[in-house]
C-alpha cells in the first residue's frame, strides 16, 4: 500500500487560478497536479488492453506507438459471452497491467446501445440491450475497481453513432431515454459505483452533454447517486464555463482556457464553489487510487491464457448442419483453410481503443500445433486483405507475427488457388470478415454486407467440396442470408483479442463448445433495421423515431424474421429446460428458478435467459424484454438449477407525465429460454402494480376522473346535480366514448355544469383527499 497523499488538501487556501488549473489535464493523459499537495493522474485507453503512450512517441495521442500490453477481445466479444465472472477476472487483469505501467484510470467499459449494426465503434459495445450491457459493465468496472485502479465508464450518453460525433444533437424522448440508452450506465452507477464518468461528445436534444445539467447533475448525480468524477471525452467540452455549471469536473485534454473559469468567477458568471466542488472530486479520484495495489510486472503468459479463454467464451456459433463440428484431430483427413484472415487476423477495431499486444496467436498456426499426424492442413489466401495495422512498424521479436508472403496480384489467381485446394479437401475451413480499415472509431460503417470477393470465394469453394466451414472476423453484424446455405456451419468470432486465432482453434477441434449467444440480432438485409430510416441523421440531427424499438424489441414484437435472433447460440450438446417455479418474495417480488439439464454427450455452457412479457392488443411497449440471464457449465446427463430475481422495476415502464418509474396492476408473463425466440418455460403472474393513483387535474380526461378511486365519486356528484349531464349516461356509445376523451376543463362551453369553477373545486377537493 502507497501513503495517502491526498490526506490534507486545503483547497480554500489555493488560488482561484490553481483552482480553474485542476479543472483541466495537464496534458493528453494526465490530470493537473499541484507541486507539495495535489499528485497528477495517469489515464489511459482503453476498454480491452492498456494504451499506455510511449514516452519516444511522437504523437500526442499514441494511436501506434503505446507499450504493448494483453489485448484481450472487445467488447463485442467479452459481452457475447454472457459471462460477468469471466468479464471481473479480465477486468483485474487490465487493473494489474495498469498498475504496472503508471496509469491510475482505464478509460473504459463502453456501455452504449448498439442502435445499429452501422455504428463503427459497435465492437467497443456489449449490446443492443441495456440489462447486459449494464450487467457487463458493471462487472467490468468491479474488476477494474478491485485492485483500486478508476474506471471511466463512457460515453453518456447516446453516443449511438460515429457520423458527425462531435456536432450531432440525439433527439430521444424521455421515455426511450430512460428504458434503453440510460439503464446500463444506471446499473454500473449504482452497482459498482465507478470512480469516474466520461461524457460523451454529442448533443442530447439540442444540449452538449458535456454541459447538459439535467444530465450530468440531475439524473446522474441527484437520482442516481454518482459521487464521483466526471470528465470529458477528449475534446468535447465546447464551453468550459457552461460545463462546469452543469456538472464536468474535468476537461480532457487541456485547451489552454483556463482564463476563462477565472473571468467567470470574476464577473459573478460562475460560483467560486462551482470550481471548488470540482477540485475537491479530483482530489477525492487522487485518494481512491493512492490505495490501489501497486506492481511492477504482470504474468504476461497467464494473461495472454485469459485472453485465450475470454475470446473462446464469446465466440457464437450460429449454425452446425449435420454435426459437421468437431473436427476431430486426430482423424485422416484434409482440411483445406481458405482466407487470408487465417493467417493475418484481425482481432480488434481501430481508434482510440487500439492495442499493442504483447503476442499474437493466428489460428493457422494454432491448427498447425493442434492437428496430429493425419491430418493434412493446407493454406490458400483465397483473397487480398488490405490493412492499415497500426502494428505494421513493430518487429517480429516483439510479438508480431511475419507480414504475409507476397500474395498474387490478381483476386482470380487467389480464387483459383483456393478451389484447386478445396477439391481436393475433405473439409474446407474459409476465415472470412471484414478488413480493419472498414471498422473504426471517427466512422461509420455504410452496408453490413461481407466483401463481394469473399462470397464469390465461399461460392466456389462450396461447389467442389461439400463440407463447408465459416469463421467470421467482425466487430459489427454482418448479413448471413445471402450466404450462408452454403456453409454448412458458421461461427461468429467476432474479434478475438491477441489469442483469437489459438481460442478459434480450440473451437473448431473440439477441445472446448461453443458457449457465446448473440447480444445482437442478425437481421437479413439492413433495410430490416428498425433504425434504418433514420440513422445516422441529416441536418446536425439524429432522430431516435424507432423509440424504444431497438433490435429485438422490433423484431419480436412484429413478429418480423431475423437471420439470427438476440441470444442465440449453439453449443456441442444439447440442453433441456423444466421444473419452472415462481416464489412470490414481497409484493412486487419473485423469485424464479428452472431447471437445466445437459441431454447430449458433452460437457458444454448453456445461457438461460429470463425475459418479462406483456402482451397487448395494440403494442404500447415492446412484446417482451430481457431481465436475467445466468451462464451455467454441465457434463453430459447432468442438471443444474438456475435462479433469478423479479422486482417491480423490472415491470416498469418510464411515465413522462409522472417523471418517474411506473408498473400498473394487472397479469404478465415470465418466460424462460435459449433466446428471445426460443422460450422453453411459460407462468404467468398477476402484479397489483405500484398503487400510485394518478394525481387529478383539470386536463384529466372525463374517464380518467370516472375511473379513479376518489375522482370517480366526485365527478359522479357533480354530474349528478345537472340534468344535462345526465343525459351522457344515455347517450349514443360513440358520443360518449369521445366524452370520456376530453378533458374536465374543456366542458366548460358544454353547458352540462362543469364550469371552471366546479372544475377548480372538484381538482381541489381531489387532490385533498389524495
Amino acid at each position: 500500500m502507497t501513503a495517502d497523499p491526498h490526506a490534507e488538501i486545503p483547497l480554500e487556501n489555493l488560488s482561484l487560478e490553481q483552482l480553474a488549473s485542476l479543472t483541466s489535464g495537464r496534458s493528453t493523459w494526465q490530470t493537473t497536479g499541484i507541486t507539495g499537495s495535489i499528485k497528477p493522474l495517469t489515464l489511459s485507453d482503453g476498454p480491452h488492453g492498456i494504451r499506455k503512450q510511449n514516452p519516444h512517441a511522437e504523437d500526442s495521442l499514441a494511436l501506434a506507438t503505446s507499450v504493448p500490453a494483453t489485448c484481450f477481445p472487445p467488447a463485442v466479444t467479452l459481452g457475447s459471452s454472457w459471462d460477468p465472472e469471466l468479464t471481473g477476472r479480465v477486468g483485474a487483469a487490465l487493473a494489474r497491467e495498469a498498475s504496472a505501467l503508471g496509469v491510475d484510470v482505464i478509460l473504459g467499459p463502453g456501455v452504449n446501445i448498439k442502435r445499429s449494426p452501422l455504428c463503427g465503434r459497435n465492437f467497443e459495445y456489449f449490446s443492443e440491450d441495456p440489462h447486459v450491457s449494464g450487467i457487463m459493465g458493471a462487472a467490468l468496472v468491479n474488476g477494474i475497481q478491485s485492485r483500486g485502479i478508476g474506471a471511466c465508464v463512457k460515453h453518456f450518453a447516446a453516443n449511438n453513432q460515429e457520423t458527425d460525433r462531435m456536432r450531432v444533437s440525439a433527439d430521444v424522448d424521455e421515455r426511450t431515454l430512460r428504458e434503453i440508452y440510460l439503464p446500463a450506465f444506471e446499473h454500473v452507477v449504482k452497482q459498482a459505483k465507478p470512480y469516474t464518468v466520461m461524457c460523451s461528445y454529442n448533443k442530447l436534444n439540442g444540449v452538449y452533454t458535456s454541459q447538459n445539467h439535467w444530465l450530468l447533475t440531475e439524473v446522474l448525480r441527484d437520482e442516481w447517486g454518482f459521487d464521483g468524477l466526471v470528465m470529458s471525452d477528449w475534446g468535447a467540452v465546447n464551453d468550459r464555463v457552461a460545463a462546469l455549471a452543469a456538472g464536468l469536473d474535468l476537461e480532457m485534454p487541456p485547451t489552454g482556457t483556463d482564463a476563462e473559469i477565472v473571468t467567470a468567477v470574476e464577473d459573478g458568471r460562475l460560483d467560486r464553489a462551482v470550481v471548488m466542488t470540482a477540485g475537491q472530486r479530483l482530489v477525492e479520484l487522487g485518494r481512491r487510487v493512492a490505495r490501489a495495489e501497486r506492481y511492477e510486472d504482470w504474468d504476461v503468459d497467464a494473461h495472454h491464457e485469459l485472453a485465450r479463454e475470454a475470446a473462446r467464451a464469446g465466440v457464437v456459433m450460429l449454425k452446425n448442419d449435420g454435426d459437421l463440428l468437431p473436427l476431430d484431430p486426430a482423424a485422416r483427413q484434409k482440411v483445406a483453410v481458405i482466407g487470408e484472415l487465417a493467417r493475418t487476423p484481425r482481432y480488434q477495431g481501430q481508434g482510440s481503443s487500439h492495442v499493442v499486444p504483447t503476442r499474437l496467436d493466428t489460428a493457422w498456426d494454432a491448427l498447425h500445433g493442434a492437428v496430429g499426424p493425419d491430418t493434412e492442413l493446407t493454406f490458400s489466401p483465397g483473397y487480398p486483405l488490405l490493412s492499415t495495422d497500426l502494428l505494421a512498424f513493430l518487429e517480429p521479436d516483439e510479438g508480431r507475427v511475419a507480414e504475409p508472403s507476397a500474395q498474387p496480384a490478381d483476386n482470380a489467381d487467389l480464387l483459383a488457388d483456393a478451389v484447386t485446394a478445396a477439391q481436393s479437401a475433405d473439409v474446407a475451413v474459409l476465415f472470412l470478415g471484414l478488413p480493419d480499415i472498414s471498422e473504426s472509431e471517427g466512422k461509420d460503417r455504410t452496408t453490413i454486407d461481407l466483401p463481394a470477393e469473399q462470397i464469390a470465394l465461399l461460392r466456389a469453394v462450396s461447389e467442389v467440396c461439400s463440407r463447408t466451414v465459416v469463421v467470421l472476423a467482425n466487430g459489427g453484424v454482418v448479413s448471413v442470408s445471402e450466404w450462408q446455405d452454403t456453409a454448412d456451419a458458421v461461427l461468429e468470432g467476432w474479434l478475438g483479442g491477441q489469442a483469437g486465432g489459438t481460442a478459434i482453434a480450440d473451437l473448431l477441434l473440439g477441445s472446448h463448445s461453443p458457449s457465446g449467444r448473440l447480444t445482437e440480432s442478425i437481421p437479413h438485409r439492413l433495410a430490416d433495421v428498425p433504425s434504418h430510416l433514420f440513422f445516422p441523421g441529416t441536418d446536425g440531427h439524429v432522430v431516435h423515431g424507432e423509440g424504444r424499438y431497438v433490435g429485438y424489441r422490433h423484431y419480436d414484437t412484429l413478429g418480423a424474421d431475423v437471420a439470427y435472433p438476440f441470444g442465440h447460440g449453439l453449443t456441442y450438446s444439447r440442453f433441456d429446460y423444466s421444473d419452472l417455479e415462481v416464489e412470490k418474495t414481497g409484493e412486487n417480488a419473485w423469485a424464479v428458478s428452472a431447471t437445466i439439464t445437459n441431454s447430449g454427450r458433452l460437457f458444454a455452457e448453456e445461457v438461460a435467459q429470463l425475459y418479462v412479457a406483456f402482451d397487448e392488443t395494440h403494442p404500447t411497449r415492446p412484446r417482451h424484454e430481457l431481465r436475467g440471464f445466468t451462464k451455467i457449465g454441465l457434463a453430459p446427463g447432468e442438471s443444474g438449477v438456475v435462479r433469478f430475481a423479479l422486482t417491480g422495476r423490472d415491470l416498469a415502464w418510464w411515465s413522462a407525465s409522472r417523471q418517474d418509474w411506473r408498473f400498473d396492476a394487472g397479469t404478465f408473463t415470465v418466460e424462460i429460454g435459449a433466446s428471445s425466440r426460443d422460450i422453453r418455460l411459460r407462468a404467468q403472474l398477476v402484479t397489483p402494480g405500484d398503487n400510485v393513483v394518478e394525481q387529478l387535474g383539470p386536463m384529466s380526461t372525463l374517464g380518467t376522473w370516472l375511473t379513479h378511486p376518489v375522482g370517480s365519486r366526485l365527478i359522479a356528484d357533480a354530474l349528478g346535480q345537472s340534468p344535462a349531464a345526465a343525459q351522457l349516461t344515455t347517450a349514443n356509445p360513440l358520443i360518449l366514448e369521445m366524452a370520456r376523451a376530453i378533458p374536465l376543463a374543456k366542458f366548460e362551453g358544454f353547458n352540462i355544469g362543469l364550469t371552471a369553477e366546479v372544475v377548480a373545486t372538484l381538482v381541489e377537493a381531489a387532490q385533498q383527499t389524495e
